[in-house]
């Protein structure tokens, strides 16, 4: 057994812009680092934190030449608000960097998850209208019968916030579930974990997802929270149904190989809990980041650790919070700095992220946008643009595991 483990580590939205076909999403111009870094240097981001975006870890891992390499024109102007403690780039990197690009049709969770891992998308998702109602009959009609209800509420694209703030009253007074959407292929529904029952929720979204599947409808995402209406609180019992990888990703090529695997937050529900060992979950990042940092410890030689950090997404980019993002990034830096310290001799650690959630954009959905890509273990130099499927190239090389996707490695 080989003495080299990998730890892949998504941080889930945290795109640095520069996709060649963004244009074709709406999103030519979003950047979600470069943004971020903007306003922190022009002091529009001093809510629980203060001054320019400093990241120095990230940063020593090449994070600033891996923006400018996504998108020079955005990302040039924004060096010294990136900068750890001084002017211009660090002198001493310490990481491998580059940018990656997706192919698959979408700007989601499970199409940059699985192309990380090796897989691409070879399908068209299927897209709800952003009409009301924006589900068909028959959809409405098989929500009620699996939830034994005479109707559902919602019905719309909507942000999960402002619809619970719209229809919780009407919730708790019918038992009808709250049901929306948003640009990405999915269908969510929000209920109240005590009134409605988390149980019911999550059953109610399990048996309703291989219907959405079977249309090409990503995931179902149950939304429970908790509380009063005028003081309600989203629950961290959140549960994604996403629909299968089409083919052996990553986790199932390290699995096969007769290593472990370990998936840290929302792994397990985006890859349909395919080539997964273990499973590590919490109730916040915070959580999340005391598993990976246990699992320096423990993980077994030539396993594979695979993170994803949802909090940059979803309690910050969907909301357009600004100062919220910069404190995340700067909370995650810090404790990346911790694991870098403690990596071991054959470790290789990947940063990088999914799609983009530029805080500064329009509406509230993902942007279209490159990734960084971030290696430490392996020395320093140069990546260039790579492919989301190099990634997990990447990472079978380092394991001497069988490449079975398109990628090339970078290493």
């Amino acid at each position: 057994m080989t003495d080299t483990r990998a730890f892949l580590i998504v941080m889930d939205s945290v795109g640095c812009g520069g996709a060649p076909d963004a244009a074709d999403f709406g999103d030519e111009g979003a950047n979600t680092l470069g943004h971020i870094a903007a306003e922190c240097a022009a002091g529009r981001a001093e809510i629980g934190r203060t001054g320019p975006l400093r990241l120095p870890n990230l940063m020593q891992l090449g994070l600033g030449h891996a923006m400018t390499l996504a998108d020079p024109a955005a990302a040039l102007p924004q060096f010294d608000a990136l900068a750890p403690g001084a002017a211009g780039l660090p002198l001493r990197l310490a990481g491998r960097w580059g940018a990656a690009t997706e192919v698959s049709r979408g700007k989601d969770t499970p199409s940059g998850h699985w192309e990380l891992a090796g897989v691409p998308v070879p399908w068209d998702w299927s897209y709800f209208p952003d009409t009301i109602p924006a589900f068909p009959d028959d959809l409405v009609a098989e929500v009620c019968r699996l939830a034994n209800t005479d109707g559902i509420l919602g019905n719309c694209h909507a942000s999960g916030v402002p619809i619970i703030n719209a229809h919780c009253e009407e919730h708790l007074r019918t038992g009808w579930p709250i049901c929306y959407t948003s640009a990405d292929s999915v269908f969510q529904i929000a209920a109240h974990e005590e009134m409605f029952g988390l149980d019911r929720l999550l059953k109610l979204c399990a048996d309703l997802a291989p219907y959405l599947h079977a249309r090409k409808v990503g995931r179902v995402i149950a939304r429970p929270f908790t509380g009063t209406c005028d003081s309600f609180k989203r629950s961290p019992n959140r549960r994604d149904y996403a629909i299968a990888p089409p083919s052996p990703t990553l986790l199932d090529w390290v699995q096969d190989a007769g290593r472990a695997t370990h998936a840290v937050g929302k792994i397990g529900d985006i890859f349909s809990h395919r080539g997964i060992g273990t499973l590590h979950k919490g109730k916040s990042d915070s959580d999340l980041f005391e598993h990976l940092l246990a699992l320096q410890t423990s993980a077994e030689p030539g396993s594979l650790t695979f993170a994803n950090f949802v909090e940059f997404d979803s309690l910050y980019g969907h909301p357009r919070d600004v100062a919220g993002y910069a404190r995340a990034l700067e909370w995650f830096d810090a404790r990346a700095g911790a694991f870098l310290a403690a990596m071991r001799p054959g470790d290789l650690a990947i940063f990088t992220a999914d799609h983009g959630n530029d805080p500064t954009w329009r509406g509230t959905e993902h942007t279209r946008e490159r990734v960084p890509v971030l290696c430490a273990g392996v020395g320093a130099g140069e990546i260039g643009l790579c492919a989301f499927t190099d990634v997990a190239a990447s990472v079978a090389r380092h394991l001497s595991v069988t490449n079975q996707g398109p990628g090339a490695s970078f290493l």
